[in-house]
């Protein structure tokens, strides 16, 4: 069976919206994809400012927001349409939304972007709400890419996804593992902010600066760190805790940055240690780490990390471009036809909650 799907992504860096579509195909129970068009819409900075004040927002401004920026959606979705040609070439639209509040412990999550107002704007089905499933069975609601990185990518065992949040993903014998490790590009992106810089392009900030012991042992002592797994984090940890310590310091911004790029690091190879040895995995097996987002494109950090994991006995591996950046996109589409499908998508395992689930809102924009 052969489908095609508008996968869209907003991650927590704010850099903008992702869209790719993809040609997905299922031959007795395998998957094989085809990434036909993508592209990220960079924010204005008056979405930026939107997006990022509207946890503050009272109850009527956020919903009307939630809605603006459904239409906002949607209207990108046409525009991607008509420029890449996909006018009746497209089966289904699959959105993840803007994350704001993210409150498993408390039973709820919330991602900006009305699945009726983007199917209103494209006339095309849609699957909103990707999350709320899961979390209402007591999971973390994240991640969710899991699911398309077993499903695409059965070649490695290992993956690793550097966006605002970095998390990281286990194919194990007979279980699926994953979990936010810490803040990344959003934290990194702010202090590259600093110095008149949307991004550390290549680690170049970083490479200048050295890392201050002082600093690192502060970043490594919050107590998510050591909070077992399954577990996620909300934007805020990063924006109201991390950065406001580093910002705070007197440190100069490369030695913010190379401080924060080592703790990154440090809590990846944490954690990939802690997992192997929690669930006796075969150590000696070689053993391949899938590396994508925004900050496998930083070659500094690309090269520390694959320093760091070779004690342990793994190959970090950066894929083509259009995966490193629309892998998470592409998965939002996958996560959508198997919701279509009414087929699980989304992993228990990965999210502690008490069952598989079949997530998703499902909006019909077509006439019947």
């Amino acid at each position: 069976m052969t489908y095609r799907c508008i996968g869209i992504m907003s991650g927590s860096s704010l850099d903008g919206i992702d869209l790719a579509c993809v040609e997905l195909v299922e031959q007795s129970g395998a998957w094989t994809f085809e990434i036909l068009a993508s592209e990220c819409v960079p924010y204005s900075d008056d979405w930026r400012k939107k997006l990022q004040g509207a946890i503050y927002m009272d109850a009527v401004s956020y919903q009307l927001l939630h809605t603006e920026y459904g239409h906002f959606l949607g209207q990108q979705v046409n525009a991607f349409i008509q420029k890449h040609q996909l006018a009746y070439k497209v089966g289904l639209i699959s959105s993840h939304g803007h994350t704001t509040f993210h409150l498993p412990a408390r039973g709820m999550t919330a991602q900006l972007g009305d699945g009726a107002a983007i199917a209103a704007e494209t006339q095309l089905p849609v699957v909103s709400d990707l999350r709320a499933l899961d979390v209402a069975f007591g999971g973390q609601g994240a991640p969710i890419v899991p699911i398309g990185e077993k499903l695409l990518f059965p070649d490695y065992p290992l993956f690793l996804n550097i966006g605002g949040i970095a998390n990281i993903s286990f194919d194990l014998p007979g279980k699926y593992l994953a979990f936010d490790v810490c803040p990344a590009n959003r934290v990194m992106n702010m202090i590259a902010s600093a110095a008149g810089k949307e991004f550390d392009e290549g680690g170049m900030i970083a490479a200048e600066g050295k890392v201050d012991q002082g600093m690192l042992e502060k970043l490594n002592a919050f107590a998510y760190y050591d909070k077992p797994y399954p577990k996620s984090l909300a934007n805020s940890f990063g924006t109201d805790e991390i950065y406001p310590l580093l910002q705070s310091s007197g440190l100069s911004l490369p030695v913010q940055m190379r401080t924060y790029l080592e703790h990154i690091v440090l809590q990846t190879g944490r954690s990939v240690k802690q997992v192997l040895e929690n669930e006796q995995a075969d150590q000696e097996m070689k053993r391949k780490m899938l590396v994508t987002g925004g900050g496998a494109l930083n070659t500094f950090l690309i090269d520390s990390l694959s320093k760091e994991l070779s004690g342990s006995n793994i190959e970090v591996v950066v894929p083509a471009e259009n995966i490193v950046n629309y892998k998470e996109a592409l998965a939002m589409a996958l996560i959508g036809v198997l919701r279509w499908r009414q087929e699980y998508n989304v992993f228990s395992s990965v999210t502690g909650a008490r069952r598989n689930s079949i997530g998703g809102a499902v909006w019909m924009g077509g006439e019947a």
